[in-house]
């Protein structure tokens, strides 16, 4: 099958497109230029997947972001609809804000930019979607973890953020109170196999990606510390992230298990097989100077 990925160079983007490629599939990438934000010629492809975004969610510059997530996005469907090219997009679990419930048809409460333009390109391809004539499926990533996260700095996961200060500080930093933090931790190693699989599906509609099972920020720094071998110190939650801080989210991922064959990742497992612990010869100096 050949497939368009913008957003190739990013995280998820180079996972699926590696992936995808492997698996024997004709993948081409392209990177969003924001000197002309010119769009990509679809014509030529089976399935657009469409990852390039500004995904950071504490950036503030609404109308860039506007431009890039939202804007972008509706002239690519739009080209992806004159083409007959289906399409997949990425969109994120924060548009359920403050939720306490996580059901695709349930209520939503974007709380940054980000989350604003995530939830608005899903509702105008919901709203477009009656007279459309190409499959278009939306993915609502929860907090999605994995390997090759160094580029993303304050937005990789916790999972990179715990093994860089282990290796560089021999210590872990954790908020204060993060066992009352819990989330849907999901592995990108699983986001790509969902994206593969429904390249064969021609269902519409938007699809929660997550694995059912929330898991607090103390446990996974717990499970971490122990692999790594090295202590938690606890700091101040910034101010920042107060306010717009999702305390809880549990993907309802009955939708997507219903289409896919997928065996869930668990923080655990990924953590047992891809840490690796600090150097003991200066692990006992770390510790000690972490703890002073």
């Amino acid at each position: 099958m050949k497939i368009l990925v913008t957003g190739y160079k990013g995280f998820i983007g180079s996972h699926v497109y590696n992936y995808l490629k492997e698996n024997g599939h004709e993948v081409d990438g392209y990177d969003y230029d924001e000197s002309h934000g010119c769009i990509p010629y679809v014509a030529d492809y089976h399935t657009v997947i469409h990852l390039g975004a500004i995904s950071s969610t504490t950036e503030m510059d609404v109308k860039k972001i506007f431009k890039h997530n939202y804007d972008f996005s509706i002239k690519l469907y739009r080209e992806c609809a004159t083409y007959h090219v289906n399409l997949q997009y990425a969109s994120s679990a924060s548009v359920y804000g403050a939720q306490t419930t996580f059901d695709e048809d349930g209520n939503v409460g974007p709380m940054n930019p980000y989350a604003w333009t995530k939830y608005m390109f899903e509702k105008f391809v919901t709203d477009v979607e009656p007279t459309s004539r190409i499959s278009c499926q939306g993915f609502r990533y929860f907090n999605v973890y994995g390997t090759n996260e160094e580029h993303k700095g304050d937005q990789a996961s916790v999972f990179t953020k715990f093994q860089n200060q282990a290796t560089n500080d021999g210590r872990i930093q954790l908020f204060e109170n993060s066992e009352n933090f819990k989330r849907d931790f999901v592995c990108v190693d699983d986001i790509v196999q969902v994206h593969e699989q429904m390249l064969w599906n021609n269902n519409h509609g938007i699809y929660n990606l997550g694995t059912g099972t929330p898991v607090s920020f103390q446990k996974v720094a717990d499970l971490c510390s122990e692999k790594l071998g090295v202590p938690i110190k606890y700091i101040p939650m910034p101010a920042n992230l107060q306010g717009q801080y999702q305390q809880y989210t549990k993907a309802n991922n009955s939708k997507i298990n219903s289409l896919v064959d997928i065996k869930w990742t668990t923080p655990k497992q990924w953590i047992n097989a891809n840490m690796t612990p600090v150097d003991p010869e200066g692990s006992e100096i770390r510790r000690k100077s972490a703890l002073k």
